[in-house]
């Protein structure tokens, strides 16, 4: 059917974390500034998001060289931009709008 997606379930999956672990990271980044702008230094939103982010990046990262890759066909150089976006903030959401991620 013509204008119907065809997006896997996994691919679906990976569009979800990668605006959840771009949040994550613009969360984290704010609760770093927030701690070291603070006296006495206030780490509570660090130590909550430090792993709740590296848990979203390494699902990530995981998905990404794993199953997407696979899935929809990415060469190298498309990974490798995959993966370094990861690593840059508001980058997952670039990564959740791609065009070959069907």
């Amino acid at each position: 059917m013509a204008g119907t997606s065809t997006t896997s379930p996994t691919v679906k999956a990976f569009r979800l974390v990668a605006v959840l672990e771009a949040t994550s990271w613009l969360i984290l980044i704010v609760a770093t500034i927030v701690k070291y702008a603070t006296s006495p230094h206030k780490q509570l939103g660090v130590q909550i998001m430090g792993p709740i982010h590296g848990v979203l990046f390494i699902v990530y990262v995981l998905l990404a060289l794993f199953e997407v890759r696979r899935r929809v066909g990415w060469d190298g150089r498309t990974t490798g931009i995959v993966l370094l976006d990861s690593i840059i903030p508001f980058g997952g959401f670039v990564v959740a709008r791609r065009n070959d991620l069907r």
